[in-house]
């Protein structure tokens, strides 16, 4: 929290590791951990949609980022690389791990011996009963906004949904 600003206000993102727009949507979560800084807490959440081949396994390579203290580069990275991943698979989650510092083998064993799966899971089914249905879905101050192939408006709604929390001593 924020000394000077106030409440931390929390902006829950649902995302799928392998969706464009999500991609897309990057800029605009950088452009408010700028202007907010810990004023704002940004929360990434799985949703990986079913017609994304390699969206669960991104989910579940990012949670052992997570667990290596890597977690936000590795989805920032690999967001970078959403047509790879479509294309070329769990390949893709192996060198984005070396290429953020995350030990490769490690995502290779949690893929398979599924440890992060149930954590995946529990996010799925949190967006769902909030009535996420596409990707990027965000929950800010107990609104849900949907992304999806259009963002414009979303920042500037969201900016004013931080800026209307009251601060708290």
């Amino acid at each position: 929290m924020s000394e000077a600003t106030g409440r931390t206000v929390v902006l829950d993102v649902w995302c799928d590791l392998q969706c464009p727009d999500c991609h897309r949507a990057e800029s605009d979560l950088r452009a408010l951990r700028a202007r907010f800084g810990d004023r704002l807490e940004i929360r990434r959440r799985h949703f990986p949609l079913a017609n994304h081949q390699h969206a669960l396994a991104a989910a579940q390579a990012a949670e052992e980022a997570y667990a290596q203290g890597r977690g936000e580069a590795y989805c920032e990275a690999l967001l970078e690389r959403t047509a790879e991943l479509r294309d070329r698979g769990e390949p893709v989650l192996a060198e984005v791990a070396e290429a953020t510092g995350v030990d490769p083998e490690e995502i290779a064993t949690a893929l398979i011996d599924g440890r992060h799966l149930l954590a995946v899971d529990a996010d799925q089914a949190e967006g769902q009963a909030l009535g996420v249905r596409g990707t990027p879905s965000y929950v800010i101050a107990g609104q849900r906004l949907d992304g999806g192939q259009s963002q414009d408006g979303l920042l500037e709604r969201i900016i004013a949904i931080v800026e209307a929390e009251p601060a708290t001593a």
